[in-house]
């Protein structure tokens, strides 16, 4: 911003945003728009954009139909980290189907079969639902997601442990941009052994919430250009109708021709044929 002689509006904005830096609301703003910008990768999302094209509209349905309060797309888009949409899934620690849940999970959300895609999707939607439901009040209504899909990932317990570690750090455990720094903690020795929970991933988990929040935009996104596609398309093709060019009757205009057909007495001819016989012969004989 370029100063004036009055100074006085350069000073509130200072004051603002000075504010604002030291209350923590700008690494909050900062996190939720741009956090996950820094973990873009160009060859992941070229395939993700193909799956999207290619497997999503398979499953779709069954995002929309379990997602509830979530946006269903951010529910694809964790299901798409956990199995790359793919109902047969199977990892080398026992974890399964679309939505790559264990067997205990399975059992705490009613999932009797977890390579069924409708199960699972169902299934891993109550799961994140209990994570969300068992985040503290005292995070951000906006900022529970990624502390429940952290949960969802290492479980809720590590996820505690991180914010825990947070707050003796002098952090805030309730911004999820200070608990992420600290996630990647919870593999190293001199951390976790003071935490409740021990050794965990927390390094996993930060790239697990971060490429979800991706995927998820890049889903938006690719639903924005597509609307914006048929928008255009629709756009063309009322112009293409209005600008139909009535190709002009030799020697005539367009206008005259209109103007001859107006004039035309369609309706007498139609009175003629109306009437009786008789009364035709009459009209003939009067002429």
């Amino acid at each position: 911003m370029k100063k004036t002689q009055d100074d006085s509006v350069y000073a509130l904005m200072i004051e603002f945003f000075g504010k604002k830096t030291q209350s923590g609301e700008l690494a909050a703003l900062e996190e939720k728009y741009f956090g996950h910008v820094g973990s873009f990768d160009f060859v992941d999302t070229r395939a993700f954009l193909r799956a999207i094209e290619s497997k999503l509209p398979e499953w779709e349905p069954l995002f929309k139909k379990y997602a509830d309060e979530f946006d269903w797309r951010l529910l694809a888009a964790l299901s798409y980290q956990e199995s790359h949409w793919n109902p047969r899934a199977v990892s080398p620690t026992g974890v399964r189907g679309m939505m790559m849940l264990t067997l205990p999970t399975a059992k705490s959300v009613g999932v009797k079969n977890r390579l069924d895609p409708e199960q699972s999707i169902r299934g891993g939607a109550e799961y994140l639902r209990k994570m969300l439901h068992r985040v503290p009040d005292s995070v951000n209504e906006h900022e529970k997601i990624w502390f429940a899909l952290a949960s969802y990932n290492i479980g809720f317990g590590h996820m505690m442990d991180a914010r825990r570690l947070t707050k003796a750090q002098g952090g805030n455990p309730d911004s999820w941009a200070d608990v992420k720094q600290r996630l990647p903690l919870l593999a190293k020795r001199q951390y976790y052994k003071q935490t409740r929970y021990g050794y965990a991933r927390g390094y996993e988990a930060l790239s697990y919430v971060e490429n979800i929040r991706r995927y998820y935009q890049s889903i938006v996104g690719y639903e924005q250009d597509q609307e914006q596609a048929i928008a255009s398309d629709a756009a063309d093709n009322l112009e293409g109708l209005q600008t139909i060019k009535v190709e002009d009757v030799p020697g005539e205009g367009v206008s005259e021709v209109i103007d001859t057909v107006e004039a035309t007495p369609v309706a007498d001819d139609a009175e003629n044929k109306d009437k009786a016989p008789e009364t035709q012969e009459e009209d003939s004989e009067k002429n």
